[in-house]
């Protein structure tokens, strides 16, 4: 009996250790996309319970079967499935990277492979190495159909953002909602690096749930949350400086003076300069070279901008939490040293989730509830200088000041002499006491002043607080039935401060007769009240969702502005400590209120709407989804309160269909058709435009006595019937992916009409009053998006490449005014009207001018220059004028011969987003620009005779054959320098945006210091532009209506930034 059970404990030993002798021992290392050790992750033989975790080092070992495969897993990363082997590395993708095949939508989220709209998506990853200032920044150049053209290089400055193109004659602007809140003012308060993801909504299917505010398209930003696993502390600083990219080349000091001559010579008058190569400057001193270059003196180099995040984030079961604060500070190029452009923010964020309690596992009805408590605050102040204007700003009056003008008077006598001849005025003067040049006592400027003085003088204060909040909770009803409740809240505070502090005198157009203080203060209070009740469930292959909901949203403001004259003290400037008064003239009787105060509540906007989305897929191979929202506004008509949006979109994802798969290549991981079409509104066409106001001064005389009685009517005719501007957009789109994903690849078509544009309706001119508005304007978009993305890895090297390309054609198809037209964007000093207008079967707006044919060589040229019927077309013209084509071929140059002559809004758009990394380093290259667009240099004007020149002007014509581009240069000549196609320039650009080169420490070191991750990195922005336009900058959106008119634009700064990312 012993020997038996011997036995038997010999032969189990045996088979065990036979088993163990096939055994493998597998070991190996785990590290996240960042290349830092996972510490604790989960490894388990699939199948099995045999399992292991990595250690302090993100190391495992583990004995498994041969033939194993292991499954590796973390909080926060994605699970993934790997053959055992004997030395691993193995690298799991973060929360991110699963969140990329997730696409936020309105009041929701959709798996990409099923999304049946057009949706352009920025990742917080694609936002790496841009560091943009604003939100709205952070789309340039990586969404597809995305125009984002930056306003100027002022600190703060908002771009232009146009989404497929000009939609409407008015406010083209898109509708921002940030965490489920509409935002209308104030996007600068998101701080960028608290945003998760950016979805752009372009078509109208995908826009449509949003009803009357769709029709621009919708940008919905997503902020960031905790990641479950242990507290995370982040910090991030960077360092930057910056600098005029470009100068713009005007003449120094000899060739100003030729071509001063040349100017008045030509107009038969004496030439100013007796020896243009021996000048001296206004103090008299012998000038040796250039002269004084203004925007050496004007331009802020090595300009500081500064940024600082903070953010504590983690996750467990029962909350979810996000804290950041962040600061940030810039001064800009032009007077940031003189805290004349400066910029700084403050920003707050607290984004908390709560489970409060969860009994899915119990019951199947009212078992979750979560709350979700979003807070935001930023404060913003700011200063700012005119950014593109031809009347006298900074930038401008340096381009114009002649080199021979010194900055000061340093002659004792000479600077006596002029305190003496504004005696009434307090001259501005540098730190050494000498007042500064002004310009137009020794020549003709008009409007340009010295801008070194400009700089002196205090500039307003501008401020702003805003506090955005999101309070929701979501109750699980049923099994897959949830309700939401969100109310939203946005207060908003913003004003300025100013002040007058001396009796300064710069030219006869920038002079102040007294000291003042004024303020302005404003507040806005809007909320929003939401209940959305949604179904989500899949029955087999059949996966439906049903989304009904109610939204309202009220909308207030007011403001208070004062202002008074005579401060007591000019070093401290206030209403209070001014003594202004009614004062009245003992002889005349008139009249001087020194003081002023106004403000009040503004109209109150409110929005009330019902809507509803049903979507459906079958095995992810067939979808379907269809959406409807009715909107009421207070800013409609009585006859048109509400508005119904419909909308609808169906894909097929041919890579699913089981009849196909067969004999499909296998390098073909996706392919996916998509068909949408859908209407929504334009809601921006202000408040009470369907209405009119009374008009006062209406007097008139009644009765046998002829008495006067004042009397008001109302101020126009009222249009009942106005209502939205409509856009309907039709889409389709084709999604590709190879290569298991590594490339894709994806194409839209689309068309984009906008039906009932508020224009001034036609009426007859005997009715005797002002036209009302109404919706008598189409205009259409059309064009195809490109987007291309590439990932590959060579060994423990990874790149990704993604890029994108838009095409667009627009026209303003009908515009029903009594017209037929309408005009924008004149500029001082040129002749000729406004420089783009908008008509039908033209791009809207398009610049409107003469088009040009050469110069006049010869007096036979001219001579030659005849109509049908042997008349000259320009019989005064000389050689050396400009050759005009006539246009409407009546053989005479009239005003009817201006046509279209350019185009601001770009044709192409592109970007192209590379990345690599590689044993610890990591770089980023950014390129973006445009091409098919032209530029309006409206800098150069003819009625400042003492002006400087632009080197182009070098080029003009000075005998037979010299130019065949450039007019003979005469003095106050406004017949060659109308508007026409000599002020048209090509505005094309590439741009290397961003490029930015990081190293990650070994975690094995930075641990030893209780340190998680530290990067460092150096990055330059806007370092190369290629580009054919000379000015400051050729991307231009400020000022006017038009796209790329040049008045001598605040250029965007050339900027090496220097930074670290600090985790814990």
């Amino acid at each position: 009996m012993k020997q038996r059970r011997f036995f038997s404990m010999l032969l189990v030993l045996l088979m065990s250790l036979a088993a163990f002798a096939q055994k493998t021992i597998c070991k190996g290392v785990v590290s996240d996309s960042d290349g830092n050790l996972v510490i604790g992750a989960s490894v388990i033989q699939k199948g099995t319970s045999n399992g292991s975790i990595t250690d302090a080092d993100g190391q495992f070992i583990i004995s498994v079967d041969p033939n194993a495969v292991l499954v590796f897993s973390y909080i926060g990363y994605k699970t993934i499935e790997v053959p055992a082997s004997s030395n691993m590395k193995v690298v799991l993708e973060s929360d991110a990277a699963i969140l990329n095949d997730v696409i936020v939508i309105g009041y929701g989220v959709q798996k990409k492979s099923v999304v049946t709209a057009a949706i352009a998506k920025v990742s917080s990853e694609d936002l790496l190495g841009k560091m943009p200032v604003r939100m709205d920044n952070a789309l340039k150049g990586l969404a597809a159909g995305v125009n984002v053209t930056s306003s100027s290089g002022q600190p703060g400055a908002a771009p232009k953002i146009r989404i497929r193109g000009n939609g409407t004659i008015n406010d083209s602007d898109p509708l921002y909602i940030v965490d489920g809140m509409p935002i209308e003012g104030g996007l600068d308060y998101v701080n960028p690096n608290d945003i998760s993801s950016i979805e752009v909504l372009k078509d109208a299917a995908s826009a449509a749930i949003y009803g009357s505010r769709g029709g621009n398209g919708v940008i919905l930003v997503t902020t960031k949350k905790g990641k479950e696993g242990k507290t995370q502390i982040s910090y991030n600083f960077s360092q930057g400086w910056q600098s005029a990219w470009r100068k713009r080349q005007v003449t120094g000091a000899t060739d100003y003076a030729i071509l001063q001559n040349e100017m008045y010579l030509n107009a038969g008058q004496a030439p100013k300069y007796a020896d243009p190569y021996n000048l001296v400057d206004s103090n008299g001193q012998p000038i040796v070279g250039f002269g004084t270059n203004w925007q050496d003196l004007v331009f802020n180099d090595n300009a500081p901008v500064s940024n600082h995040d903070l953010s504590i984030s983690g996750a467990s079961e029962k909350v979810n939490y996000y804290l950041s604060l962040g600061f940030f500070k810039q001064d800009g190029i032009v007077g940031g040293n003189h805290n004349q452009s400066n910029y700084d923010r403050l920003t707050l964020r607290s984004n908390t989730n709560y489970t409060l309690f969860d009994l899915t596992k119990e019951r199947n009805f009212l078992n979750k509830l979560n709350l979700t408590v979003n807070v935001s605050y930023a404060r913003v102040n700011s200063t700012a200088i005119s950014t593109n204007s031809e009347f006298g700003s900074i930038l401008g009056s340096a381009l114009y000041l002649a080199p021979l003008l010194a900055p000061t008077v340093t002659d004792p006598v000479a600077a006596q002499q002029l305190r003496d001849k504004f005696s009434s005025y307090t001259l501005i003067s540098d730190a050494n006491g000498n007042p500064y040049t002004i310009p137009g006592a020794s020549g003709t400027y008009n409007e340009m002043n010295n801008p070194l003085a400009m700089m002196q003088i205090p500039a307003t204060q501008n401020w702003s607080h805003k506090i955005v909040s999101n309070f929701s909770f979501e109750l699980g009803i049923w099994d897959h039935l949830k309700y939401r409740f969100t109310y939203s809240p946005d207060i908003s505070f913003w004003g300025n401060d100013g002040s007058v502090r001396s009796l300064y005198y710069l030219s006869g157009n920038s002079r102040q007769e007294h000291t003042s203080a004024s303020s302005y203060k404003a507040q806005g209070w809007t909320w929003q009240l939401e209940n959305v009740l949604s179904y989500d469930n899949t029955i087999g292959d059949h996966s439906f969702s049903v989304l009904l909901g109610q939204s309202a949203l009220r909308s207030n403001d007011s403001d208070l502005s004062g202002s008074r004259w005579n401060l007591v003290n000019p070093d401290k400037p206030s209403i209070n400590y001014a003594t202004g008064d009614v004062v009245v003239d003992a002889k005349s009787g008139t009249a001087v209120v020194q003081y002023s105060v106004g403000g009040g509540p503004w109209t109150e906007h409110r929005l009330s709407s019902l809507f509803g989305r049903v979507s459906y897929n079958y095995a992810e191979r067939y979808m379907l989804q269809a959406s409807i929202r009715r909107d009421g506004s207070s800013r409609f008509g009585s006859n048109n309160k509400y508005g119904v949006f419909p909308s609808m979109s169906v894909g097929w994802n041919v890579i699913n269909e089981p009849y196909l798969k067969s004999s499909l290549p296998k390098w073909l991981s996706n392919a996916k058709v998509r068909f949408s079409w859908g209407k929504n509104g334009n809601e921006n066409i202000g408040d009470f435009r369907y209405t009119v106001n009374n008009a006062m001064g209406n007097n008139y005389l009644f009765g046998k006595s002829t008495t006067l009685y004042i009397g008001s009517k109302a101020s126009g005719l009222a249009n009942p019937n106005l209502k939205w501007e409509e856009s309907e957009q039709t889409d389709l789109g084709i999604d590709f992916g190879f290569l298991n994903n590594a490339l894709t690849f994806t194409v839209d078509y689309f068309i984009k009409k906008t039906n009932g544009m508020i224009i001034d309706l036609p009426i007859p001119g005997y009715v005797g009053e002002s036209a009302p508005l109404a919706n008598v304007g189409d205009m259409k978009n059309s064009g195809v998006e490109f987007e291309l993305g590439y990932k590959w890895n060579v060994s423990d090297a990874r790149f990704s490449v993604k890029g994108n390309a838009s095409y667009l054609k627009n026209e303003l198809t009908y515009l029903g005014n009594q017209s037929g037209y309408i005009s924008f964007d004149g500029i001082q000093g040129i002749q000729g009207g406004s420089v783009s207008r908008g008509m039908n079967g033209q791009p809207f707006p398009y610049y409107y001018g003469y088009k040009t044919n050469g110069i006049f060589q010869t007096q036979d040229e001219v001579n030659a220059y005849q109509n049908k019927d042997g008349n000259l077309i320009q019989p005064d013209a000389h050689p050396g004028d400009v050759r005009f084509v006539d246009v409407d071929g009546n053989g005479k140059i009239t005003p009817d011969d201006r046509t279209n002559i350019g185009n601001g809004t770009p044709k192409w758009t592109f970007g192209l987003n590379a990345n690599a990394d590689w044993k610890g380093f990591d770089l980023n290259i950014f390129l973006q620009g445009v091409t098919g667009v032209n530029v309006f240099d409206g800098t150069h004007r003819t009625d400042v005779f003492s002006g400087n020149f632009p080197t182009w002007m070098l080029g003009r014509w000075t005998g037979p054959g010299t130019s065949n581009k450039y007019p003979m240069l005469k003095l106050n000549d406004a017949v060659n320098w109308q508007i026409s196609d000599l002020y048209v320039c090509d505005g094309s650009y590439l741009r290397l945006k961003n490029i930015q080169l990081g190293y990650t420490l070994p975690s094995v070191f930075t641990r030893k210091v209780f340190v998680e991750r530290l990067r460092v990195y150096v990055m330059a922005e806007n370092l190369i532009t290629w580009t054919k336009y000379w000015g400051f900058d050729p991307e231009i959106s400020s000022g006017g209506t038009s796209l790329g008119i040049d008045r001598g634009v605040y250029p965007q700064a050339r900027t090496w930034t220097v930074g670290f990312n600090l985790t814990f």
